[in-house]
């Protein structure tokens, strides 16, 4: 079983455009290539939106701690709120409560309360989800408004896609990334046996894949590039290829610029399913299967 992870220095490059066709793809090779999807964009999950799936099972995401404080036990000290370094305790008129937003569950007011009356709770900072897609089982997540652990949920949504692989027996497990290169990328790329970057010839286009690039690599997942836009500006892509080519990566991918994926989009499908013979799902396809060599499957 193989692991790829497609990434993106930053957002809006066509990484989920890119990872749906692939799993339109997958999914036409028949069993030799059978494919579990996983969404691990948990923050702005939208693979879903391409794959129409159908939700089997629900699950909440446990996502850390928030202090709670007992009004019964406490006698308004104030130690906890001059204690906390995030300013989430006030007290007022000898009241002390707690702004669970602010609160980064550090627990250093449980234990200096002089009388036990802040209890730490576990709260629930999401839900994922495992569903039957139109190309095959799909794992994602939504992670709630102003919660901070989108890199534990990853890993959650990533290792029971992983599992179900294993279970069935499937050859590859397919991961829609996050973009940028925080905690949620570098829980999507761990164990990775493949990262694919997409980039995009613009003024910050070779800044963005270089950000990417040094992440997957000090994690020592090997990692290829595909341009989409290519023909856009020509000579942006020339300046990625010549940074590639120094940094002895592989350009498996050159996707020109075509509205027909715009269409698709409208429509709620992989570019690849609603216009197989259009120049951009010709280049996916070539793609795809560059991108199979590579990893040997």
């Amino acid at each position: 079983m193989k692991q790829i992870v497609i990434l993106s220095g930053k957002g809006g490059t066509g990484k989920t455009s890119v990872a749906a066709a692939f799993a339109h793809l997958a999914a036409m090779d028949g069993d030799q290539r059978r494919a579990v999807l996983v969404d691990a964009d948990v923050d702005a999950s939208n693979l879903e939106l391409v794959l129409a799936p159908r939700v089997l099972e629900t699950h909440d995401f446990q996502g850390g701690q928030v202090a709670i404080i007992d009004q019964v036990l406490c006698e308004g000290c104030g130690e906890c709120a001059e204690l906390c370094r995030f300013d989430a305790i006030s007290e007022e008129n000898g009241v002390c409560t707690v702004d669970p937003i602010a609160c980064e569950g550090c627990a250093l007011c449980f234990h200096q309360c002089p009388t036990q009356a802040v209890q730490m709770e576990e709260q629930m900072a999401g839900q994922w989800f495992r569903s039957d897609s139109r190309y095959g089982p799909l794992f994602h997540a939504a992670l709630f408004p102003a919660q901070e652990t989108s890199g534990k949920l990853v890993t959650l949504v990533k290792q029971q896609g992983r599992l179900l692989a294993m279970d069935e027996e499937r050859d590859l497990v397919l991961v829609d990334g996050p973009p940028g290169i925080g905690c949620p990328v570098i829980s999507a790329a761990a164990g990775a046996d493949l990262a694919l970057i997409v980039t995009e010839p613009t003024a910050a286009g070779i800044h963005d894949m270089a950000r990417a690039l040094a992440t997957t690599q000090h994690f020592g997942v090997p990692s290829l590039v595909c341009i989409n836009k290519a023909d856009l500006y020509p000579k942006g892509t020339a300046e990625i290829e010549g940074f590639c080519e120094q940094k002895g990566l592989l350009v498996v991918g050159r996707l020109p610029f075509d509205t027909v994926v715009t269409e698709a989009m409208v429509q709620g499908q992989p570019v690849t399913a609603y216009r197989p013979d259009s120049p951009v799902s010709r280049a996916l396809l070539a793609t795809w299967e560059r991108m199979l060599e590579e990893v040997k499957l």
